[in-house]
């Protein structure tokens, strides 16, 4: 197979209706790119036939990977197993409720090409309800404050990373908001960038406020002991 420039790696749990809107749109965002890539979407037990319709998309799209777990494992899950499964040097991803524009992918792109490690979304104009606005709101001060650092926007799951900058670090359960400090930890380089935001059209949402801001809280305890307890040395001479 020849070498892939692009993945894209979406998590999908129930997301049936969205999911022909979502690989057309992909399609024609990546298309303009003129570079190689895939599309992977890791099915996370979903129970209303969404790998049906993967595996009848993927009957004329080469370029279209499938993966499905037995069972739901969440979304950190989901996404591990994607990256880990791309073949590309660049790293794209998503949710699938089309949210997240596609459309967007190009702009992060061009961070990566600016020489960065990882370019992260920035949904300055949220299209949500008023309480989804207030919690991410929230749950951004808080984990900012608690983790020092300053990351607009942790939960834009558009994301774009260079493989080598994100395929090495080992993810725990919740992990995924918080890649952009756990690539910054590992020495790499984070620029945001603002993209849009879409309200959902289709399908049910997963999130409220209680796995938004309570249930991470316990994820960010982690990441903070894991930021102080990280091992800081140099090496004045070596013969």
């Amino acid at each position: 197979m020849e070498n892939l420039a692009i993945s894209v790696a979406i998590p999908v749990y129930n997301e049936i209706e969205s999911l022909d809107d979502l690989v057309s749109r992909v399609e024609a965002s990546l298309n303009q790119i003129g570079r190689p890539w895939e599309l992977i979407l890791v099915d996370d037990g979903s129970k209303d036939g969404s790998f049906d319709k993967i595996r009848e998309l993927k009957n004329s799209r080469p370029w279209l990977r499938g993966l499905r777990f037995s069972k739901n494992n969440g979304q950190t899950a989901a996404m591990g197993a994607g990256i880990k499964a791309a073949q590309g040097e660049i790293i794209i991803t998503l949710d699938a409720d089309l949210q997240n524009d596609p459309a967007d992918i190009p702009l992060l792109l061009a961070g990566i090409e600016q020489g960065y490690d990882a370019a992260v979304g920035w949904r300055k104009k949220r299209n949500d309800t008023m309480v989804r606005r207030l919690s991410s709101r929230f749950a951004n001060w808080v984990r900012n404050l608690v983790s020092n650092e300053t990351i607009k926007d942790t939960g834009c799951s558009l994301k774009a990373f260079k493989a080598a900058a994100i395929k090495p670090i080992e993810l725990f359960e919740g992990m995924h908001r918080f890649l952009p400090t756990l690539v910054k930890m590992n020495g790499g380089t984070v620029v945001e960038i603002e993209v849009s935001h879409h309200p959902r059209q289709k399908g049910e949402s997963k999130y409220n406020v209680w796995n938004r801001v309570f249930r991470s809280f316990l994820d960010l305890l982690a990441i903070r002991w894991m930021k102080w307890r990280k091992l800081r040395y140099q090496v004045d001479e070596q013969i």
